[in-house]
């Protein structure tokens, strides 16, 4: 790469990382680790391929595609034979909502991972119906009731939980 490619690449890096962390600890349901391998990935996926990506209408879309697409790709043919053998979850971080956020990361690991990706797309990153179902190539029908079954998962599996904590 040549080297104002490469400053472009890096200037992107540095705007968009903490961005594609944030939303690839929703999809991982709060694994820290698993996240930040998802980061890498698509930064690697989205270096390989950095002149298509620079002309791009909107490289920030791109990159978030493609974690999306990573996700749900490690999902598929994850066949490791590793396995957890305890929960042990990552400090919390200090503030009123840290059982919240906990709770509804607990909520969102119990869903399928297609069903996190929507819900990831459509209330935290706020995307549109048509995006969502473009970056996940879905139809826009599949994207409204795979996020409306999705919601009601969450739901079922909070309960009074949820207004608990929010109440506290």
């Amino acid at each position: 790469m040549k080297s104002a490619q490469e400053d472009e690449y890096l200037a992107f890096v540095a705007a968009r990382a903490k961005v594609l962390y944030r939303s690839a600890y929703v999809l991982a349901a709060g694994d820290s680790h698993l996240a930040e391998d998802l980061v890498q990935e698509t930064l690697g996926r989205v270096y390989v391929h950095w002149k298509k990506v620079a002309r791009a209408d909107s490289p920030a879309a791109y990159a978030q595609t493609v974690l999306v697409r990573t996700f749900l790709s490690l999902r598929r043919r994850r066949s490791t034979g590793e396995r957890p053998l305890g929960n042990m979850p990552d400090s919390a971080a200090p503030g009123p909502d840290a059982a919240l956020r906990l709770t509804l990361l607990d909520a969102l690991g119990q869903l399928p991972p297609r069903d996190r990706a929507v819900l990831l797309l459509r209330y935290w990153e706020d995307r549109s119906i048509e995006e969502t179902a473009q970056m996940l190539r879905l139809s826009s029908s599949a994207v409204r009731s795979q996020g409306t079954r999705a919601l009601g998962r969450v739901r079922a599996l909070l309960g009074d939980s949820l207004s608990d904590l929010v109440r506290h």
